[in-house]
């Protein structure tokens, strides 16, 4: 996997379009959800991409302290079907936890997690932090990890 991180003012036109396009794909399209995706808060984070083939198939957008809750944190975490079944996922959260710390320092990161994949979460240090509660429909939790797999 070929992984590009950049923060917002270095994203080309096209990464942004295909940022977009996989985001659509998998939450609005795969997972049926009715949300606004621009929130705002793209422009204060980091955007890690991953690219198999030249085609992203794997992303994440990360944030300093501070930006969504008081430690770091990252979401809008996806694979799209071309990048499922092949470790496509454990990759892109091992290199995104790598990106944060090597660029934010080593402060707790806090996700809001969808419930099923607490499991997949807690394999990377990450302990729950709240009953499960519903996000756009899906039932959600939230988790932090407070020590960085070595």
């Amino acid at each position: 996997m070929n992984w590009k991180w950049k923060k917002w003012s270095e994203l080309s036109t096209a990464e942004l379009y295909n940022i977009i396009q996989v985001r659509e794909e998998v939450f609005i399209v795969e997972q049926k959800l009715s949300y606004v995706d621009c929130d705002d808060y793209d422009q204060k984070a980091w955007h890690l991409m991953g690219y198999k083939d030249d085609k992203l198939v794997a992303y994440l957008r990360a944030f300093p302290p501070g930006v969504k809750y008081p430690e770091c944190a990252f979401g809008r975490v996806l694979t799209t079907k071309a990048g499922r079944g092949k470790g496509a996922g454990k990759e892109l959260t091992a290199t995104g936890l790598r990106k944060i710390r090597e660029t934010f320092g080593d402060h707790p990161v806090k996700i809001s997690a969808q419930s099923y994949l607490e499991k997949f979460y807690s394999d990377f240090g990450f302990e729950r932090i709240s009953e499960d509660y519903l996000e756009e429909g899906i039932p959600h939790v939230s988790m932090l990890l407070t020590k960085f797999p070595v």
